[in-house]
């Protein structure tokens, strides 16, 4: 019976890893105007965005030296009042600023549930092979922990209490590992880079499955995610570095 569920898990991984090798073959012509279009498409769906900091060979264009986020943070501290959906300030931004990549705010109208890469794959397979609806899905590229993917939701929602949230840090503790594994909780207060957005050592972020998808609820993803970063964490060693990233502030 072990060795049948072995061999369906493996199937399953196989299909979504051929899958997501076919949604990156490039489709457009002219990649600012892909990249214009698709920042406007986030931007259409209201998801609030700001120009974010861009490689600069292995490291970031940001002037701080040894940058702990390169390429992967805001240009400006005000990034949570700078968020718009404004179609023509992002369309100035993307154009003065090409080689620039964007960041969404999370908690206003979307948050966003981050997860190792090889986690997310087996769970988004199972997700989809359930028929649950799944909305917008990214990777964001990297070695190990660094390797990510992104599952778009909508917010929680603002409770009439505010004493019921709570803010992105605290879900970006080692001592969440055990209940969460990996996971990290994008809520009010962070942020993620959104496609297309490059990274230095000629990594990027990219679509899986784009903004015509409508956000789910995230706690219909909740569940097969946490059980898939559980499986991860017991075939790799999380350090709390690993758990820790990558942080929106």
């Amino acid at each position: 019976m072990g060795s049948e569920s072995g061999r369906v898990r493996r199937g399953e991984q196989s299909r979504i890893s051929q899958w997501l090798r076919r949604r990156r073959k490039p489709t457009a012509e002219d990649p600012a105007r892909e990249r214009e279009a698709l920042l406007l498409a986030v931007a259409a769906a209201g998801l609030p965005l700001a120009p974010a900091a861009h490689p600069a060979g292995y490291r970031c264009s940001c002037d701080r030296v040894g940058c702990p986020t390169p390429a992967r943070h805001p240009i400006s501290f005000a990034w949570q009042t700078q968020s718009t959906t404004d179609r023509a300030q992002v369309e100035r931004w993307a154009r003065n600023q090409p080689q620039a990549n964007f960041i969404t705010a999370t908690g206003m109208v979307h948050d966003v549930l981050d997860v190792p890469l090889e986690a997310g794959a087996a769970a988004l397979a199972r997700l989809l092979e359930a028929g649950i609806e799944v909305g917008p899905v990214a990777e964001s590229g990297g070695t190990g922990e660094q390797a990510r993917m992104l599952f778009f939701t909508a917010t929680r929602g603002t409770p009439e209490d505010e004493d019921e949230w709570w803010p992105c840090e605290l879900d970006c503790h080692p001592e969440t590992m055990d209940e969460h594994p990996g996971l990290r909780w994008h809520c009010r207060g962070s942020y993620v880079l959104v496609p297309p957005a490059a990274l230095p050592g000629d990594l990027s972020v990219t679509w899986l499955r784009g903004m015509q998808h409508p956000l789910p609820d995230p706690l219909t993803l909740l569940e097969t995610l946490t059980d898939a970063c559980a499986a991860y964490a017991g075939t790799a060693k999380l350090t709390p570095a690993a758990v820790a990233w990558p942080l929106g502030h």
